[in-house]
């Protein structure tokens, strides 16, 4: 098929793309500077911004599958303000929709997030939130993937957590106690390309994760054992630490603000992971702990 990703010259897209090229698909990927991104090889590229339509409508044309992966990443506050969540993930969701259904592409899947709401706890979940139901009332054949946090070489997970948890003493909102699932990058994208494979994925909404709930803390100390090195977790009281990363997190190179400390107040899981949907198990996926070759 002709397969067009949107946003994907990332983490995720570039993973995909290759999976994608090794299962025979024609793969283009649509970013704002391709030619400075490592696009693999055999993957065609195209330019063009998903929050100015003009620029990216050409792309879709002759495409059968749109992937929207464009994310910013909910573990920062991206530069322009939390009010480019919604400008990218809600926003630039309307103009892809818009330019799929102008050229008559056959399915459309959206990468979205776990706990994507329009009514949500953050800028980031609210606008994961509002861009789903674009996508549900939109005239196209949609799925859509709810994934919890991703890791792999290249992942701003694991370097996140590094930066939030140093060795030693590491002081945590809630003492690390958020629960998150993290799910391997290439288990994430087999699925991803598993579902333009059969019309049972269209119309659905699925929930992915990987095979164990780590609590934060449990995440930070099993890194820094990969490492040789140590941290002891030390609890913060939610209501102290929403005062002080307000005040924190407007300081430059600090790795929390207000909108993260919120999202620590969920867990970031699968009520039922769906990876059976797929054909997967969950003793197929990678560990948090082999990858970081820690026992």
């Amino acid at each position: 098929m002709q397969v067009l990703l949107v946003g994907g010259s990332g983490f995720i897209g570039t993973a995909l793309s290759a999976t994608l090229l090794e299962r025979g698909h024609d793969v283009t990927v649509l970013s704002r500077s391709p030619d400075n991104e490592p696009i693999p090889d055999g993957v065609e590229t195209a330019m063009g911004d998903v929050t100015a339509y003009d620029s990216l409508e050409p792309a879709f044309e002759g495409k059968d599958v749109v992937y929207n992966l464009v994310a910013l990443s909910p573990l920062f506050e991206p530069k322009g303000g939390n009010e480019m969540h919604d400008r990218l993930h809600r926003g630039g969701t309307e103009n892809c929709l818009r330019a799929a259904e102008k050229h008559g592409v056959d399915h459309f899947v959206q990468l979205s997030a776990l706990g994507a709401d329009p009514d949500g706890p953050t800028h980031y979940i609210r606008a994961k939130g509002q861009a789903e139901k674009l996508v549900r009332d939109s005239e196209l054949d949609w799925t859509i993937i709810r994934p919890s946090v991703v890791f792999g070489d290249g992942g701003e997970f694991l370097s996140f957590t590094r930066k939030l948890t140093p060795p030693g003493v590491a002081p945590l909102p809630g003492g690390g106690k958020t629960k998150f699932q993290p799910i391997h990058v290439d288990d994430l994208v087999g699925m991803l390309a598993d579902s333009i494979d059969s019309d049972d994925h269209v119309g659905e909404t699925y929930e992915i994760g990987g095979p164990e709930q780590l609590e934060l803390a449990e995440v930070a100390k099993r890194i820094r054992r990969s490492e040789g090195k140590s941290v002891k977790i030390v609890s913060v009281p939610m209501s102290l630490a929403g005062i002080g990363l307000n005040v924190a997190g407007a300081i430059p190179g600090f790795p929390m603000g207000p909108d993260q400390y919120r999202s620590l107040k969920f867990d970031n899981t699968t009520s039922e992971n769906d990876i059976s949907a797929f054909g997967v198990e969950s003793a197929e996926l990678t560990t948090l702990s082999s990858y970081l070759g820690v026992h």
